[in-house]
């Protein structure tokens, strides 16, 4: 919420493609699913083209390693079964109340 992240922008998510976000924010929701593997390979020409209007280079290039570093570390987590540290076998992981 501190950096302007409200209810509504989260409750678009989900559908982000047919949402009222900026532009910018689609183009970099979408650099995100590619990162996460969906579509796998070079994103498209369309979509850097989309990237470029948002962001410069540099700009693109930030938002990919952080990307980047996120997806990994959260697929890093999720293999090595990591839990949080105040985490007990008989506790429901905190994702799962959030799916509730």
């Amino acid at each position: 919420m501190r950096t302007g992240l409200t209810d509504e922008i989260i409750a678009q998510l989900d559908d982000y493609e047919h949402s009222d976000l900026e532009p910018a924010w689609i183009a970099a929701l979408q650099l995100t699913d590619h990162l996460s593997g969906d579509p796998q390979g070079e994103i498209s020409v369309e979509l850097y083209e989309e990237l470029r209007r948002h962001f410069g280079e540099q700009d693109i290039l930030m938002l990919g390693a952080l990307l980047s570093i996120g997806s990994g570390w959260q697929r890093m987590i999720e293999a090595f079964g990591i839990r949080p540290d105040h985490f007990e076998a008989t506790t429901a992981a905190p994702w799962a109340t959030a799916a509730d």
